[in-house]
């Protein structure tokens, strides 16, 4: 198995995509620390992973709190001597223009979908540099590559993160230290919810999925942890900074 012998960490793997990437690389021999602030889900998933025959543990983890992210590096190097892998993944979707939008709303989706990932990544760096190399994927999405109408919140900070991750690549790249972004599109999970209700209903939203997206239809979370697997490991080793869109082609479409 490709993963063998390697500890991963995922954030926000109690549900969708972060759930179905904990579940891959599991398969394919990684021992993975499941992390999710709703306690019972990373329970859940790490349990599905064992119950399949594969390593988990859960711990619950809000990565807003720079301290506990802190800790939970600390535990798993205590445990497991390494950090191979770190998914990080959690995020969040506000909609609406620059008037819709309020302040908080900007400054929830800065703290989440970007400053977190920077707290995980510069907590884990130092001993991935020590080990003699790593893989870090960040999830960002294709919003990061372009614009969604009525999303300044979400589409600035995803572009923020497809920015530092392009720059922690190039200044770790030297450590053997691999820092890619995840890009995907539409997957059919309840993070969609906002941009539902804003596009008014699940009807409108099937109808933009079927119009806009060439391929015409969602991504399964599974399809999404295919390229996880491919960012995390040895397939990938020649790639760094690289945003990695995975989206039926809704970014080319127009």
């Amino acid at each position: 198995m490709i993963l063998e012998d390697r500890v991963a960490i995922v954030t926000a793997a109690g549900s969708g995509i972060g759930r179905a990437g904990a579940e891959i690389l599991a398969e394919h021999g990684a021992a993975v620390v499941v992390t999710d602030r709703r306690g019972a889900q990373a329970a859940q998933t790490a349990a599905t992973i064992r119950a399949c025959g594969g390593k988990a543990e859960s711990m619950v983890l809000d990565v807003t709190d720079d301290d506990a992210v802190d800790r939970l590096v600390d535990d798993v190097i205590a445990r497991h001597g390494r950090i191979d892998i770190v998914h990080s993944h959690a995020g969040i979707q506000v909609a609406g223009t620059l008037e819709q939008a309020d302040p908080a709303g900007m400054d929830d989706s800065w703290r989440l979908n970007v400053r977190a990932h920077f707290v995980v990544a510069r907590c884990v760096v130092p001993h991935m540099k020590a080990r003699g190399g790593g893989s870090i994927v960040i999830t960002s999405s294709n919003s990061g590559v372009f614009y969604d109408p009525e999303m300044i919140a979400y589409a600035t900070t995803k572009h923020a993160v497809v920015a530092m991750t392009r720059q922690m690549a190039l200044d770790y790249g030297r450590f053997n230290i691999r820092i890619n972004s995840l890009c995907p599109g539409w997957v059919d999970t309840p993070f969609n919810e906002p941009f539902m209700e804003q596009m008014g209903g699940r009807e409108a939203l099937e109808r933009y999925v079927r119009e806009k997206i060439p391929m015409g239809r969602w991504a399964s979370a599974r399809e999404i942890a295919e390229s996880i697997l491919f960012l995390a490991s040895d397939r990938s080793s020649f790639m760094t900074g690289h945003a990695l869109v995975v989206d039926g082609g809704e970014s080319i479409g127009g």
